[in-house]
């Protein structure tokens, strides 16, 4: 059985005392009290418990069907999504002009984890929806907008991205479905697509395909690639859906996980489609929907990993095995044991200090959005930029470590299939591997972070935390977490210089260093967030004696001993690693040339 509990308690921390948005222009702006969003993830909490969560295993264990080019969903999916998008769900963070509630940004996360803890599958379809969303509203022309973002916002029709193709995965200059222009504005688009989540499905009235596809003369490459809406159900100007378009389902893939969602296979044959953003300038558009996704397959991480952790929390409470030498019991609960413990607290200590370094980057958003200075923009912009690879990495490779890490408290119980563990580990598979796997991640963080305005991002963010630390260099009760912190800190200084040194056009080297960098990084982006938040709770503690801040103390102290050390691992990989391409010839890499 799996066993979830929204964490409000903590979303609540993270609103009122991480993120401090009492009489913040964020939520003043809309004339919002946190009570009202506290209230709000209340209500999505009933809905994920009692609609989602009893769907999860069902759901996986049946899959989703394909018969004669149409995907049908499992039992019940299609009343819960009924449900989600009939209650506004959909478009809780959606300009009010298109429908939506214009709630903040962070309020979509807190949904998105929510919803991913319960039902991952389930939470793709409205995921993909909303990155649609935010790509149509930030480029397409009005005409478009209006047409097609009520019925998106109001979960009437749902959104895909179609990227990638049969020879061409991230690659997306080798991109060969073609756009022709049509007398009047549209375009016929002829191509196959693969991967492509809930590219067909029975849960609404309309799929609106956004596809990657280059114009007839365009540029080659990359600079060659437009971006298009294609509607699988071409709507009339009032909605109505009347005109089917050459858009067909080829199947369905078989596969590992997130089974009660469909990956497709599109073909488009002459479909009719309409340009969004400037020719030639797709990815510029798409990225607006590739980053907001990589941010979405982040959270999904965190919440596969809340519910791993709830579910061996409350297994290892039940379970008897063994007992501790002054015990009179015949056994004790496995809580007991040393090892238990120490698994259960390195899962909550990091899955919370991931999903606060999360919200910091929903709350940059949020800061964009509520008509702040330029500068405090541009900040904002900035750090997005910079956590975007680092939180989809470092979230979904530690879902995998943390998923894993519970089916061992359940051991064999755990392999079987009855208390839906091993589902959690299948299911977390995919989220290092889509939206950009992480190696790809890690060279966006080395290759283009590291260098935008000559490392000004980097420089920004390691001047933010010396400003924090210098801050409380007079705070006793802080001094043991900060010279705990200070040396990860140092390992992150030092290699930041190391590869600085490196001659910018030895990429092969630079690139060879990518994952040790963004894992050392993600480390102390974490530990930066524990700091603030065992700062916070200290501070609190003096107002109100509330156990719940204590356990945050004890949780850092946690992190700070027994997690952020693993920087001096990844330093050292970097620094011991010399030229990587010279240690082995071309030939090593033969089958059989080891023996």
């Amino acid at each position: 059985m799996q066993v979830y509990k929204t964490p409000l308690r903590e979303y609540k921390f993270l609103l009122e005392d991480f993120l401090n948005l009492k009489d913040n222009k964020i939520l003043t702006n809309r004339s919002l009290e946190i009570d009202d969003l506290l209230m709000i993830l209340e209500e999505g909490s009933k809905m994920c418990e009692e609609t989602l969560l009893p769907l999860n295993v069902s759901g996986d264990s049946e899959g989703c069907t394909f018969d004669n080019g149409k995907v049908i969903t499992p039992k019940g999916f299609k009343d819960a999504y009924k449900i989600f998008s009939e209650n506004g769900w959909q478009g809780i963070k959606v300009k009010e002009k298109y429908g939506g509630q214009d709630l903040p940004y962070i309020m979509n996360m807190f949904l998105d984890e929510m919803v991913s803890s319960t039902n991952m599958s389930f939470g793709l379809y409205p995921g993909l929806t909303a990155n649609a969303i935010d790509a149509i509203e930030k480029n397409a022309s009005e005409d478009l907008k209006q047409i097609y973002l009520p019925h998106l916002t109001s979960g009437k029709w749902t959104g895909t991205m179609n990227l990638t193709e049969p020879q061409c995965g991230t690659d997306l200059g080798l991109s060969k479905t073609m756009a022709k222009p049509n007398d009047d504005g549209s375009y016929n688009i002829t191509g196959t697509k693969i991967f492509i989540t809930c590219g067909d499905h029975d849960l609404s009235e309309n799929v609106i395909h956004l596809v990657l596809a280059r114009t007839p003369n365009a540029p080659d490459g990359i600079k060659g690639i437009s971006l298009f809406l294609v509607p699988k159900i071409i709507p009339a100007k009032d909605g109505s859906l009347k005109i089917a378009n050459s858009v067909k389902c080829g199947s369905i893939e078989k596969k590992m996980g997130i089974k009660a969602s469909p990956t497709c296979v599109m073909h488009y044959e002459d479909a009719k489609g309409w340009l969004v953003g400037d020719l030639n300038k797709g990815m510029k558009a798409m990225f607006i929907m590739m980053n907001g996704a990589r941010l979405f397959v982040g959270i999904q991480g965190i919440g596969l990993s809340e519910t791993a952790y709830q579910s061996a929390l409350h297994y290892a409470k039940e379970r008897l095995q063994g007992k501790l030498p002054e015990s009179q019991n015949l056994a004790d609960p496995i809580i007991v044991h040393p090892e238990i413990r120490k698994n259960l607290m390195y899962m909550k200590s990091v899955n919370d200090g991931i999903r606060g370094l999360m919200l910091k980057a929903g709350n940059a958003f949020d800061i964009i959005d509520s008509d702040q200075t330029s500068k405090l923009s541009q900040t904002s912009e900035n750090l997005i930029a910079l956590l975007t690879p680092i939180l989809k990495s470092f979230a979904t490779d530690k879902a995998l470590e943390i998923t894993n890490n519970a089916l061992q408290i359940y051991g064999g119980h755990g392999y079987i299939t009855d208390h839906g563990m091993e589902q959690l580990v299948r299911d977390a598979r995919i989220l290092p591997i889509y939206e950009g796997t992480n190696g790809i991640q890690a060279l966006d963080l080395i290759g283009r972070k590291f260098n935008i305005h000559d490392g000004q991002i980097i420089n920004d963010y390691l001047s933010e935390i010396e400003g924090f630390l210098i801050a409380n260099d007079d705070d006793q009760n802080m001094q043991k977490f900060i010279q705990l912190f200070k040396s990860s800190f140092i390992d992150l200084k030092d290699c930041v210089d190391f590869i600085r040194q490196i001659d910018t056009k030895n990429t092969k080297e630079i690139n060879a260093h990518a994952m040790d960098f963004l894992n050392i990084f993600a480390l102390v982006a974490v530990g930066y967030t524990w700091l603030q938040f065992i700062k916070v709770s200290q501070d609190k503690i003096k107002e109100i004696n509330d156990p719940f801040y204590l356990s945050k103390i004890q949780l850092g102290e946690f992190f700070m001993t027994k997690v952020i050390f693993e920087t001096k691992r990844f330093k050292n990989n970097i620094y011991s690693s010399g030229n990587l391409y010279n240690h082995f010839s071309d030939n090593y890499f033969e089958t059989g040339s080891q023996q």
